[in-house]
């Protein structure tokens, strides 16, 4: 059986360091999960995360089993939002940072096929709050997007230039939220090499 890895098969989970370019992000659905606060000190951001990975690899161990059809866990990623967009450039305040987290899935996985992995992982965790977390598509389109290596507190000043230099530049402006696609796990990486990309969809400036 032949394994699928998305992050091969969809270009633009592909980027440059710091190079910043255009993308057309397709149609894509994930499992999501909604918090709010720092994501340093917030235990919900770690509950969170620990609710998500459970429900992807059941899902993926169902599509192998049941559907034949196998692929590799997407990495986590982040939808991220403030109500003044300088919390995350020049005055960081994480604390009214709002997210949802998310894991990209095939297209052939359903409700249903959610419904089942959410009743194995609560048997295994009846305390995981595994009914927050929904299946739903996100069509992000035309993006802005570029690959961040090093500490999630040192993406300011690219984010400052892909907002401040780079948009206004090629006639864009920011639509939608922030996304990060986190290629590291951050529980277990040191700052330095942690490996994101860096996404924000845009419409042209009419």
């Amino acid at each position: 059986m032949q394994k699928t890895d998305f992050k091969k098969t969809i270009s633009t989970y592909r980027g440059k360091h710091h190079v910043l370019q255009t993308a057309e992000v397709p149609l894509l659905q994930y499992l999501m999960i909604e918090g709010q606060g720092d994501p340093n000190t917030d235990p919900h951001f770690a509950q969170a995360i620990s609710t998500l990975f459970p429900l992807a690899y059941q899902l993926k161990f169902f599509s192998k089993q049941t559907l034949q059809r196998d692929y590799v866990v997407m990495p986590l990623e982040g939808l991220w939002w403030a109500d003044d967009y300088a919390s995350f450039t020049s005055a960081r305040d994480k604390s009214k940072w709002h997210y949802t987290l998310m894991i990209m899935q095939p297209e052939w996985i359903s409700e249903e096929h959610l419904q089942t992995a959410k009743a194995a992982a609560a048997r295994k965790n009846s305390a995981a709050p595994f009914d927050a977390v929904r299946l739903e598509t996100l069509h992000e389109g035309l993006c802005v997007q570029t690959l961040h290596i090093g500490s999630f507190d040192d993406e300011a000043h690219i984010l400052a230039e892909m907002h401040e230099k780079y948009m206004p530049a090629n006639g864009l402006q920011p639509r939608g939220k922030h996304h990060e696609i986190y290629f590291s796990d951050m529980r277990k990486t040191p700052p330095h090499k942690l490996r994101t990309l860096l996404r924000q969809p845009v419409s042209a400036i009419r």
